[in-house]
């Protein structure tokens, strides 16, 4: 793998950050609160099952190989994540995403604006 410049890094370590408190808002909308017992990557709590997805998104985002040139997942040629776990992030951006605005403006911008 190759080393990221610092802007790729910096890059790199925003997306994974964002991707995690989507997935962290979608289980606290979804998830009972007794079943938030893990910590995602961003440090909120949830459910066991929301922890795989989280643990798998921010892996996928560390071996992303277009991060240095891509704007979003959803633009890229290159497809990281297996079928099963597109849906199911793409199930916790549904709902996260048009709340990220008032919960993490600055993250949400800029996940808009593909920066």
């Amino acid at each position: 793998m190759r080393q990221d410049d610092p802007k790729t890094a910096k890059r790199r370590a925003r997306e994974k950050k964002t991707i995690s408190q989507m997935i962290a808002m979608h289980c606290a909308g979804t998830h009972g609160a007794a079943l938030r017992t893990h910590a995602a990557f961003c440090g909120d709590s949830v459910c066991e099952e929301c922890a795989r997805l989280d643990a798998y998104a921010v892996k996928r985002t560390e071996r992303c190989r277009s991060m240095h040139v891509k704007t979003s997942c959803e633009e890229c040629g290159n497809h990281c994540y297996a079928p099963e776990m597109r849906e199911k992030i793409r199930a916790a951006m549904r709902y996260s995403g048009p709340r990220m605005i008032t919960k993490h403006p600055v993250a949400a911008v800029r996940h808009l604006l593909g920066k």
